[in-house]
């Protein structure tokens, strides 16, 4: 068994401590690959041999054959079969992605921006825990389109669809290597942030709608204020899916994926009633089409209410799931009218209003107060 500094470029190996290759002189650097050689005595000192990315691996990599020899389960004679590069997974996870997955589009933006400038051309087996760590510190210190520093989340994005290809190509039969992230730390993130508004500002912004220009964009924020529906679905939504009658309306094709049919309110449903069906949708956007972004509409709904710059309009379907829970409404009914599948999602949303806990705390000793008619006559007796 040998472990020797492998040449990427002559493809000659040399000792470990070489700083150089003796027969076409590239310096190693950080680049060193490492050659593992594993005879076998039993078949006429026939060999196999790996190339892998650290010292680490290569010592993991030689125990590992050294013991499949022993047990019989490694064939020389047999060739290996071939590694597949991460290009060709890609190759055949994408249309697996746009069939089974709705955000298949930012995962293809992310694969060429990212992964593909670094592991495209790369096979599985050659991809180290070390390169995708070097990944993460180059991405720290790396700015975005915007000249911004790349958050977490995005980072993030990055090791989640690296995972996802190589747990497809291990599914698939394509690889049955390691897989690298099983060693590499995936950021925690801190985005739990629950919005909600202050009665004067819920106040500021239905006056403000009440007298925008655009009637369609100030129902569409006062339904969603009114429902929590989130922004996608109501793009989605049409007037077959609304039931006037019954009071309900149908979510197609929803986040969770199943389409369900939640109640909604009286009032909600007037907002509706004030717009007129010249599309199939309730809220088109241009030529009737469906709608696909509010973003212009809503910066300017928002600073006319004078609502903070960071309010988001998902905050409104935080405000609506807030104020039902700091009313008393059930947890449970929160997550079915949120069309939520897991509570624990509803209880990241449903954080209580300011104020609810000290109203709850001042209305402690009313709820604590004896109700045995008996003990009240016995108080009124002290007080006199």
């Amino acid at each position: 068994m040998a472990i020797h500094s492998f040449c990427t470029h002559c493809k000659t190996s040399s000792t470990l401590d070489a700083e150089k290759c003796p027969k076409c002189g590239i310096a190693f650097g950080r680049s060193r690959k490492y050659r593992v050689c594993v005879s076998d005595k039993r078949q006429r000192g026939k060999r196999v041999t790996r190339v892998v990315d650290n010292l680490t691996l290569a010592r993991e990599a030689a125990t590992a054959i050294k013991a499949d020899l022993l047990r019989g389960d490694l064939d020389i004679n047999q060739k290996p079969k071939k590694v597949p590069t991460l290009n060709e997974v890609w190759a055949k996870v994408l249309p697996w992605a746009m069939e089974h997955k709705k955000t298949w589009d930012d995962d293809m933006l992310h694969y060429r921006k990212h992964l593909e400038p670094r592991f495209g051309k790369k096979r599985l087996d050659a991809i180290s825990a070390m390169d995708i760590e070097r990944m993460k510190a180059e991405m720290r210190k790396g700015l975005n389109k915007n000249g911004r520093p790349y958050s977490p989340a995005t980072i993030k994005h990055q090791m989640v669809l690296l995972n996802r290809l190589f747990n497809l190509a291990h599914r698939w039969g394509l690889y049955a290597g390691e897989n690298p992230m099983k060693r590499v730390e995936v950021p925690k993130l801190d985005n739990h942030v629950t919005e909600f508004m202050e009665d004067a500002e819920v106040s500021r912004l239905l006056k403000t709608l009440e007298t925008w220009p655009c009637r369609t964009s100030a129902a569409f924020v006062k339904f969603t204020l009114l429902t929590g529906i989130r922004r996608g679905e109501l793009f989605k939504l049409q007037w077959d899916d609304v039931d006037f009658e019954r009071e309900m309306v149908t979510l197609r094709e929803p986040k969770g994926g199943k389409t369900q049919t939640i109640p909604v309110s009286a009032p909600a449903l007037e907002v509706l009633k004030t717009l007129e069906m010249t599309s199939p949708f309730v809220f088109p956007g241009k030529n009737g089409q469906r709608r696909t972004d509010f973003k212009g509409p809503w910066k300017r709904i928002r600073k006319a209410a004078g609502l903070p710059e960071n309010f988001r309009f998902h905050g409104l379907r935080h405000h609506f799931a807030s104020t039902l829970v700091s009313n008393g409404v059930d947890l449970c009914v929160v997550q079915a009218l949120l069309t939520h599948k897991d509570s624990r999602t509803t209880q990241r949303y449903c954080h209580l209003k300011p104020g609810a806990i000290k109203d709850a705390a001042m209305k402690s000793a009313d709820l604590l107060r004896p109700k045995d008619p008996t003990l009240r006559v016995v108080n009124l007796q002290e007080n006199q």
